[in-house]
C-alpha cells in the first residue's frame, strides 16, 4: 500500500472526521474494523510463562526485550505494573485516537481501535474514512497485564504487518500511544476525542506529537 503524506493543512479537517466517533458512546460496537488480531492473543502464545515464574520483574524485562530484539515484524516494550493496567482500563471506556507517523515529506495518521480485553489495532486513516469496515491493518500491539502486580510489569508485543511501516516507526507509535493512555494529561486529550469531538484540538495534538516522535529512544518507558 502506498500512502500519501498530508501536509499540515490536512489537519484542520480531522475534528469534521473525528465526530463521526461520538456514536461509538451510545452503541458499541459501531465502526469496529472488520479483520481479525493477527498478533498474539495470550501471552503464553509468546512466552513460556513457566520458565519465567520465579523470575523477578527486571529479569522479565530482560528476557522480554532480548526475545523481541532483532526479530523481523515484531516489537517488544516493557512499562510498569501500573501504567500498564491504567491503560486498558482507560482504553476501553476511550478506544479510538489518531496517532500521526512523520516523515522528511510530512505526516501521515493512523487511526487506532481498542479490543478488549488488551489489543490495539491500527489502520491508516485515510482507509477508515472511506470505509470503516473494510479498513486493512497496518499494525496491531497487545498490552499483557499478566504480571502487573505481582512483578510490576506489563509486557507490550508489537505485530507489524505491513512493510510500508518501519520497525523504528511501529515502536514509536505504540510508545506514544501508550503514553497516551498511561499519562493523566495526555489521555485527557484522548478523552476529548472520543467523547467531545468538536472540542478535539488537532493542530495541538499533531504538533506535540511531532515533538515527542523525536525523543523517543528506548524500548523501556519510564513513568
Amino acid at each position: 500500500m502506498s500512502f500519501a503524506i498530508a501536509s499540515s493543512s490536512f489537519g484542520r479537517s480531522l475534528p469534521l472526521f473525528a465526530s463521526r466517533f461520538a456514536a461509538t458512546k451510545v452503541v458499541k460496537p459501531v465502526r469496529n474494523f472488520s479483520f481479525s488480531f493477527a498478533g498474539p492473543r495470550k501471552l503464553e502464545d509468546v512466552l513460556k510463562t513457566e520458565l519465567v515464574e520465579g523470575k523477578s520483574g527486571t529479569e522479565i524485562t530482560d528476557v522480554w526485550l532480548t526475545y523481541h530484539e532483532g526479530k523481523e515484524g515484531v516489537v517488544g516494550i516493557v512499562l510498569n505494573g501500573q501504567d500498564g493496567k491504567a491503560v486498558l482500563e482507560r482504553a476501553s471506556g476511550s478506544p479510538f485516537f489518531i496517532q500521526p507517523i512523520f516523515r522528511e515529506s510530512g505526516f501521515f495518521n493512523l487511526v487506532s481501535q481498542f479490543q478488549g480485553p488488551r489489543h490495539f489495532l491500527l489502520a491508516y486513516l485515510e482507509d477508515y474514512k472511506m470505509d470503516p469496515n473494510s479498513a486493512s491493518p497496518l499494525m496491531t500491539f497487545s498490552v499483557f497485564d499478566d504480571y502487573a502486580e505481582a512483578k510490576d510489569v506489563t509486557l507490550v508485543r508489537c505485530d507489524c504487518l505491513n512493510k510500508s511501516i518501519e520497525m523504528e516507526e511501529a515502536r514509536k507509535v505504540v510508545q506514544s500511544l501508550l503514553d497516551n493512555y498511561r499519562k493523566q494529561e495526555d489521555y485527557s486529550v484522548v478523552k476529548t476525542f472520543n467523547d467531545r469531538p468538536a472540542s478535539f484540538d488537532v493542530d495541538d495534538h499533531i504538533s506535540r506529537m511531532n515533538k515527542r516522535w523525536t525523543e523517543y529512544s528506548s524500548a523501556t518507558i519510564e513513568s
